[in-house]
């Protein structure tokens, strides 16, 4: 099981370098979701040389004040054999076999992070040492837990380093090594203070308690290491410390070990305690539960990785692909976003999405309604048809049939059908326009884009417009085709006798009475009529082939022609991506990239545990794996 151990270390690194390392983000975050262990102490409670302890050797700073100003996460490899080395994360591939170097570069790289200065930062400092003499583990070492800003920090530093602390050991995978010293008041500590307000039951909480060899005489921690002054789930572990003097004499950690293990069991108080004290136990306990905790999240990561892969699919595609680096790359993305749109539009004229039934509408509705509006019948009223009639004959009287009057009373009927040819071939244009701009925004590439979406729309509104220009000189000329000729088979048909014509008896004159020329305004209006329903069916046929039929087939074709001949600057200034969301894309991507790597190394692990409890299960198991496999 300790591949479990190098695997979330593997996770952890590759969380950091993208930058989630648990605060708040905007992005899914698998930090959260790992178990880990985080050490939480106060200033000189020996917090750090309970690590150093662990490790077995001096790497951390030291000094007065806060000398842990970022979370250092230390991750130990256990190595068969071989010389000691250490690697910092932000230093590839350069080993450290100086631990004092190592101290050095922990105090330059905090320093970079947060300048000559005491403040504290919450970005991670990552280290891995590779010894035959550690167990497989990873804790987090966390900054002291302190009472008072010194000079040269800020007066929120104490709220900022218990804010840190806090968003760490409040995450439910979060173990926390709780470190108090012994020759202080349990119930002053700040280790066990902020942990039982976090793990109000000490579920999480492992108790270590440093300086036990320092104590008043008279006073011992048995009752606190025997769980009676405060009782966690887990028993507690007592270490004993190099003492500042050691440290100066650069006292070898080993034999510290050594002094440690001999101290517990010579102890009369604490004798029989002795065989779970002490560094040593403390970390083979630790790399134990950490192992036993992951084993026991591996179902839930699996679950959350996939739903967050899944998740970071589905907006990446959202957010559409990056823009292309060369002319013919964004030339060809420029026209493959317009055809999306293209189709899109077509769709919206189909019948696939909505709004072209509104083209019909102004076909079967407006059209049929506007050209009823028209009222013939005040235009061919007695006293309009008198006068065109009369004012037709000239200085002459008609013989037989008053033709030229019939024309002008026909024409200038007739000519009053342009009005509704032409808000027919309006309204037409109108809807297109609207779905050219629900078109745009319904295509997601362009909402990527704005300048190529505005570019995009004025193109096609450009196209309608001359479509429309079009339609309304093809519409316009059918009205004035019916004017410019009359169906004379419609007049050849009405009835020519003598009653009908007037009574030849009469004097030519008669014929302009009131019935002669209520039947030429009755005949007209027949004649108009007819036309009227010829042009209903025409008119809509001309806007369709001139308008809808063009913007189907050639809407942005012009656009495209014009694309050619553009520079690649031009061309690039119409793929101004929002900055923001190509860091988005940017970050998702390299996110998406941990969670894949993330699944596989978290699937070969759980199909390796499946393999293995095979392998050890009884024979009927293996038959029934077999037979369903």
């Amino acid at each position: 099981m300790e591949n479990l151990i190098s695997l979330v270390n593997k996770i952890q690194r590759a969380c950091t370098a993208l930058g989630d390392h648990g605060e708040d983000s905007a992005l899914p975050t698998l930090w959260d979701a790992l178990p880990s262990i985080a050490v939480v102490g106060g200033q000189s409670s020996g917090k750090s040389s309970v690590l150093e302890s662990i490790v077995g050797k001096d790497f951390l700073p030291r000094g007065s004040g806060i000398v842990t100003r970022r979370p250092l996460v230390l991750q130990l490899h256990k190595i068969d054999e071989g010389r000691e080395y250490a690697e910092f994360m932000h230093l590839p591939r350069k080993r450290f076999t100086d631990f004092a170097a190592v101290r050095k570069e922990i105090q330059d790289e905090t320093d970079r992070e947060t300048g000559r200065t005491k403040h504290i930062s919450s970005v991670p400092i990552h280290l891995s040492v590779y010894s035959p003499n550690v167990v497989n583990l990873t804790l987090i070492d966390l900054p002291g837990l302190t009472k008072v800003a010194v000079e040269g920090q800020p007066e929120s530093i104490v709220h900022d380093i218990e804010n840190m602390v806090r968003s760490y050991i409040e995450k439910p995978n979060c173990i926390i090594l709780a470190v108090s010293p012994a020759n202080q008041d349990l119930a002053t500590s700040d280790a066990i203070k902020i942990s039982r307000e976090v793990d109000p039951k000490g579920e999480r909480t492992f108790g270590v308690l440093t300086k036990i060899d320092l104590m008043d005489k008279g006073t011992d921690a048995v009752d606190i290491l025997e769980g009676k002054s405060y009782k966690l789930q887990f028993p507690w572990i007592g270490v004993v410390n190099r003492s500042q003097a050691d440290i100066n004499k650069n006292v070898d950690m080993i034999a510290a070990r050594r002094r440690e293990r001999e101290y517990f069991q010579n102890s009369p108080e604490y004798k029989h305690l002795a065989n779970r004290m002490g560094s040593e136990h403390l970390g083979k306990m630790l790399s134990k539960h950490l192992e036993t905790v992951i084993k026991s999240r591996i179902p839930g990561l699996q679950s959350l990785i996939n739903k967050t892969i899944s998740e970071i699919e589905s907006e990446l595609s959202r957010l559409g692909k990056p823009v292309a680096t060369d002319a013919g790359g964004k030339l060809y993305m420029i026209m493959e976003i317009c055809r999306g749109f293209d189709q899109i539009f077509k769709e919206h004229l189909d019948g696939v999405r909505p709004g072209g039934d509104k083209i019909y509408t102004v076909f079967d509705n407006q059209l049929p309604a506007a050209l009823k509006r028209l009222q013939f019948d005040k235009q061919l009223a007695m006293e309009n048809v008198r006068k065109l009639i009369t004012e037709a004959d000239g200085y002459q009287p008609h013989l037989i049939a008053p033709e030229q009057g019939y024309r002008r009373l026909i024409e200038s009927s007739l000519v009053t059908i342009r009005g509704p040819a032409e808000a027919a071939v309006d309204a037409v244009h109108a809807i297109l326009k609207d779905l050219v701009h629900k078109s745009t925004g319904e295509t997601m590439e362009l909402k990527q884009y704005p300048t190529l979406r505005v570019e995009v729309g004025n193109a096609a509104i450009e196209a309608l417009d001359r479509m429309r220009d079009e339609s309304k000189r093809a519409t316009l000329q059918l009205v004035d085709m019916e004017c410019s000729y009359l169906t004379v088979e419609f007049f050849r048909k009405l009835p020519q006798d003598i009653e009908k014509g007037g009574n030849p008896t009469h004097s030519i004159f008669d014929r302009y009475n009131d019935s002669y020329l209520r039947r030429i305004g009755t005949t007209v209006l027949s004649y108009v009529n007819m036309v009227c329903a010829s042009l209903r069916n025409s008119i809509p046929k001309s806007i369709v082939y001139c308008q809808v039929r063009e913007a189907k087939r050639s809407l942005l074709d012009r656009f495209f022609a014009d694309l050619g001949g553009k520079e690649t600057k031009k061309l690039s200034s119409m793929l101004d991506e929002d900055p923001a969301v190509m860091q988005r894309r940017t970050a998702l991507g390299k996110r998406l990239e941990l969670y894949r790597s993330a699944q596989e190394e978290i699937d070969a692990v759980a199909w390796s545990k499946t393999k293995k409890e095979i392998s050890t299960s009884p024979p009927s198991v293996h038959l029934f794996f077999q037979v369903n496999m």
